[in-house]
């Protein structure tokens, strides 16, 4: 993957991250992009697994080293404690979503 293809956006989202193990062509795919945008762009992670296990979601111990060293590095943690806001907010159906119609 080439430099530009790494930082074509100002800010990559990876949302549920570590819900399924990366083979290992993945986590290198993977570290080729974070390594591109390190330092350059910005890389926001959201996950249910804590930080201290996200290094076990990856098939390669050498290659999950250098991606979270990479995520890790110069980071901001935010890390939320509670309940789900889905389990805690009611649920709505589609008609209390919808306008009245006369």
């Amino acid at each position: 993957m080439s430099t530009e293809a790494g930082q074509a956006h100002d800010l990559l989202i990876l949302d549920d991250w570590g819900l399924a193990p990366l083979t290992a062509p993945e986590a290198r795919d993977l570290l080729e992009v974070v390594d591109d945008r390190c330092m350059a762009r910005s890389t926001l992670v959201s996950s249910q697994l804590p930080v201290e296990n996200w290094h076990s979601t990856m098939a390669d111990p050498t290659v999950a080293d250098a991606i979270l060293d990479r995520l890790v590095h110069n980071a901001y943690r935010l890390a939320l404690k509670g309940e789900s806001l889905r389990k805690v907010q009611p649920q709505t159906t589609t008609n209390e979503n919808q306008e009245q119609q006369p």
